[in-house]
């Protein structure tokens, strides 16, 4: 079970108080995350309520949300939804704002799970990072790095992958991994204790690149349980 709250006393974590600070903070010295935490006004619960959506994940453009028959309280929460993607269309970044029912599960039951619902890191083949904001819903969930293990990294898990690709454990193996994504994936210490990313607060997180001054931040999608509500989540 996830903590409410991101731990306020994780060395990892650092906390920012603008979108000025959360894009000009460098990520060294091993802080991977940034949060810019907020509490923010307006019902996002409305509209979700109002949105008719007929797949598992629908983006929402500026058109749709603004058509929607809310009242003054869910404008509020619409002009701070798209607030935010412009602050970040403006620093150069391609936001998304999508309405989550689920995500894709692996069809059938794999070595290494590499759906979004497993702890893993985002990755690039050039510096980036990822922003990401859950508004309503279950929220991203994170782990400590001390407390993950890459899962190709577990002996057991990685004679099975070995078993799977057929061959010797050398640098055609490792390409075998990374073009799979399995040495994305975390598994859990049995004593880690995953903690919320929160509502309303806007992140800038490490991603896995080459030369990358610090490990990425491990996170993942909630599970999504029956008879819960969409999610709201920003991500870029």
């Amino acid at each position: 079970m996830a903590h409410l709250t991101p731990p306020t006393d994780y060395w990892r974590i650092k906390w920012v108080h603008s979108f000025h600070e959360l894009v000009t903070t460098p990520l060294e010295n091993g802080v991977n995350a940034l949060c810019w935490q907020r509490t923010l006004p307006g019902n996002f619960a409305e509209i979700v309520e109002h949105l008719v959506v007929d797949e598992d994940i629908t983006c929402l453009d500026a058109e749709r949300l603004n058509a929607l028959p809310v009242s003054p309280e869910g404008r509020v929460a619409i002009a701070l939804l798209l607030e935010d993607q412009r602050l970040l269309r403006e620093h150069g970044l391609l936001p998304n704002l999508d309405c989550i029912v689920a995500y894709p599960r692996d069809e059938e039951p794999t070595v290494v799970p590499i759906d979004v619902y497993s702890f893993h890191a985002d990755s690039a083949t050039v510096q980036a990072d990822t922003y990401l904001c859950t508004y309503f819903g279950p929220s991203s969930e994170g782990i400590r790095n001390e407390e993950a293990q890459r899962r190709v990294d577990v002996p057991e898990t990685r004679a099975e992958l070995l078993k799977l690709y057929g061959g010797a454990d050398d640098e055609e193996f490792r390409v075998f991994l990374n073009e799979n994504c399995y040495d994305l994936h975390y598994a859990p210490a049995p004593q880690a204790k995953p903690f919320s990313f929160g509502l309303g607060n806007l992140w800038r997180i490490a991603v896995d690149y080459p030369g990358s001054p610090v490990p990425p931040c491990i996170h993942r999608a909630p599970e999504t349980q029956p008879g819960q509500p969409p999610r709201l989540l920003l991500i870029s």
